[in-house]
């Protein structure tokens, strides 16, 4: 059976969950909406005004995920959600946990971006580049010489953090090279073969990153 991811037609909180659907082989159809004019985000369609889970404040909540009946809300949900599927949520009680870590970790270092995207850019962009080198080195330290942010098997997490440190590749080129080992990271991760075939497909999206309303990565190039 087919699911349906429905989304922005941007990458934002996606964009992980296209690369999990895609790594593990899932039939998977996508649903886009396109954001309005206007500081807050709202749906040019109407098709969206209904439940998508048990919680009806949450019937506007993107992304969502159906599968058969079930409808799922909250990108990190839809994330385990698939991944159990998987057996990619970690095998012992010490992968688990970093998972966990990660998990949160990222949402933190995540969430802080977003509010440099769409709110102060100007007046938060110095401080926040300046800041970045000692939150990467964080990551660095916790991947360490391991290959996935677990420990052998990848996980999930991985393809959190692999979009994670892209976007902020793309923000700041030169931001990863004093830490060969996140780079080494985007590479092995860049080169599974399902994620190097969807990356090279016309299905994969590079840009925008962001909403419209965001004052960066919102542009599509």
């Amino acid at each position: 059976k087919t699911m349906k991811l429905a989304y922005w037609d941007i990458r934002g909180l996606a964009q992980p969950i296209r690369l999990l659907l895609e790594y593990t082989g899932t039939c998977y159809e996508e649903k886009f909406y396109t954001c309005g004019e206007g500081k807050v985000p709202f749906l040019k369609s109407v098709g969206l005004m209904r439940k998508t889970t048990t919680f009806k404040q949450f019937s506007l909540q993107l992304p969502y995920l159906e599968d058969g009946d079930r409808k799922i809300t909250q990108s990190n949900a839809i994330m385990r959600y698939i991944a159990r599927k998987h057996n990619l949520c970690g095998e012992t009680e010490d992968e688990k946990v970093r998972v966990d870590i990660i998990e949160n970790q990222a949402m933190d270092f995540r969430n802080g971006f977003v509010m440099l995207c769409y709110m102060d850019f100007d007046g938060k962009k110095d401080g926040y580049i300046e800041n970045l080198p000692n939150t990467l080195g964080l990551f660095s330290k916790f991947l360490g010489d391991r290959t996935w942010f677990a420990g052998r098997k990848i996980t999930f997490v991985d393809f959190i953090m692999y979009e994670l440190l892209d976007q902020h590749r793309m923000f700041r080129p030169c931001c990863l090279n004093n830490f060969k080992n996140l780079k080494d990271f985007l590479d092995r991760f860049e080169g599974l073969d399902k994620i190097k075939a969807y990356m090279k497909s016309n299905r994969f999206i590079k840009t925008p990153v962001n909403n419209k309303m965001a004052k960066w990565g919102n542009k599509k190039e």
